[in-house]
Formats: C-alpha cells, sequence, structure tokens
C-alpha cells in the first residue's frame, strides 16, 4: 500500500467509492449542495461535504489533498469524532506546511 492509497489522517479510505456511505445508506450527492444550509442536518452536511471530496478527488496531489480537507471538515458533523474547528485548522496547517516542504522528508544530519 503507497502513501496515496492509505486512508488520511482522519481513517477515510481515499478509494471509497461504491456510492454507499459508511453505514451502506446511499451517499449524498453533490448535486445536492441546492438546498440551503440552515435546511440541513448534521448528518445530511457530513454526507454532502464527503460526497463533494469524493467528487474533486482525482489523480493529482493537490486534489487527494482537497479532498483530505474537505473530509476533516465533515469531521465537525460526525457524532463519532471528537474534533473542534481549531483542532481541523491546525490539521489542514500542518497538511499545507507538509506539502510546501515537499514532504514528510527528514533532513539526515553529516555524523
Amino acid at each position: 500500500m503507497t502513501d496515496s492509497d492509505a486512508p488520511d489522517d482522519a481513517g477515510h479510505d481515499p478509494d471509497h467509492r461504491d456510492g454507499r456511505d459508511d453505514r451502506g445508506g446511499e451517499r449524498t450527492t453533490a448535486a445536492d449542495a441546492d438546498r440551503s444550509d440552515a435546511d440541513r442536518s448534521d448528518d445530511e452536511r457530513r454526507e454532502l461535504l464527503r460526497a463533494v471530496a469524493d467528487d474533486v478527488r482525482g489523480e493529482s496531489s493537490e486534489s487527494r489533498q482537497v479532498a483530505a480537507i474537505l473530509y476533516r471538515v465533515s469531521d465537525l458533523y460526525d457524532p463519532g469524532e471528537d474534533t473542534s474547528p481549531e483542532e481541523i485548522y491546525l490539521n489542514v496547517r500542518n497538511i499545507v506546511n507538509v506539502k510546501e516542504r515537499g514532504g514528510l522528508r527528514r533532513e539526515r544530519t553529516e555524523e
């Protein structure tokens, strides 16, 4: 398994595209975005964010990064996740910083 095939930090499988949510129900589609956010339940918000993440995920590292961020934001609406907007911000900032540095490679010091 390569890094791009591994679940993201929140444990979401990046290749989960079978059209069903984790409970086996129908996955919300990006077309559902037309509804007013005030009319949505937390479950609907979470599913919409995850559906959009699935739609934008592609072959590029940037699209995978955006999808991972959307999944991370969707965790705000997941009662099984213990997270806050501050934690998500810090996590996303770390992802962006690592990306700007070119990855998680550690510099080796000469001994």
